[in-house]
């Protein structure tokens, strides 16, 4: 009996969708992000010694800390039956794959400060947004990182993840999300040197259609600044480390027509002027009407391919 409207796979993105944008992240307790953060810790205690052995070891670590979430989904879909209660585990699920409101959120908590001129509740604000040492930034250099992050957040944390379950499905979109969540816990040089390396290969492989993809929905969302943002992009897409961040970074640098620089690593579309407080509005701004136009396009794919039967359910 087909007891909704809205079929299965696009109703539970609009609910999903509606989870993260009135409700948020789930408690750490029971947000499955989190789940796969522990066991890629479990792991990580007992990594051998030696580049060969952590190689090894961290290619096994990667495959299980992806296929094992993405199989159990499947599982829990399929002992889920049909109906409201499928609908609900999806979405809860799918959800947990994409955080728009987290993202906005850390981005804004950072725009405050900044525009009371409190810098340095601003850079503690950063800590949410990334990694690198904040002691030393300027306002201009807060307000970079945070719109560089935006950029490129907007990409792998909610392009990418949508991409995949808009092409395979719910287990697609797990599996992207566990490869990220190793990649950004292990894959850095240093200590994990060795042990991350097939993570990062793995995050970097999921991301290049994904990258791409994002720079292109911000021209699309750039309006008169697109013919600008294209130029940046084309230019400036290949300076950062990443072979991913770069695009949708560049892409927001020509759009908002700013400099994004990280000291002695890249700067992007560098002739400009730097960015200050009202960009990272802007971004936010920028980032709301790209998320939107690539719901709309995703919900538009899944409704073509259903009419064509040509896609894969859940």
């Amino acid at each position: 009996m087909n007891w909704t409207v809205i079929p299965e796979k696009p109703a539970a993105l609009i609910l999903a969708l509606a989870l993260d944008l009135g409700a948020g992240e789930p408690p750490a307790p029971i947000h499955p992000v989190v789940g796969v953060g522990k066991l890629v810790e479990f792991f990580v205690r007992w990594t051998p010694n030696g580049p060969r052995r952590e190689l090894a070891y961290g290619a096994m670590c990667a495959g299980v800390v992806t296929l094992g979430p993405a199989l159990g989904t499947g599982l829990l879909l399929r002992a889920a039956g049909s109906g409201p209660l499928r609908l609900v585990a999806g979405a809860w699920l799918l959800k947990a794959c994409f955080a728009y409101r987290a993202l906005e959120e850390a981005a804004r908590s950072v725009a405050g400060p900044l525009s009371g001129e409190d810098l340095p509740v601003a850079r503690e604000a950063l800590l949410a947004l990334v990694s690198r040492d904040r002691s030393g930034l300027d306002a201009s250099q807060v307000s970079a990182a945070t719109i560089e992050s935006l950029a490129e957040n907007l990409s792998d944390g909610f392009v990418a993840p949508l991409l995949a379950y808009a092409l395979g499905g719910l287990p697609a979109a797990v599996f992207y999300r566990a490869a990220n969540t190793a990649d950004s816990m292990i894959s850095y040089r240093g200590r994990y040197e060795y042990l991350g390396k097939f993570a990062a290969r793995l995050d970097d492989s999921l991301n290049l259609l994904p990258a791409r993809l994002t720079a292109l929905l911000i021209l699309a969302a750039s309006g008169a600044d697109a013919g600008k943002a294209r130029r940046i992009v084309a230019r400036d897409h290949a300076k950062t480390p990443s072979p991913n961040a770069g695009w949708p970074m560049a892409a927001v640098a020509g759009a908002l027509d700013v400099s994004l620089q990280k000291p002695d690593v890249y700067d992007l579309n560098e002739t400009a002027r730097e960015p200050d407080v009202e960009d990272i509005y802007r971004a936010i701004g920028l980032c709301r009407r790209v998320a939107a136009l690539w719901v709309a396009l995703v919900l538009a794919v899944m409704a073509l391919c259903k009419r064509r039967a040509g896609c894969s359910g859940d």
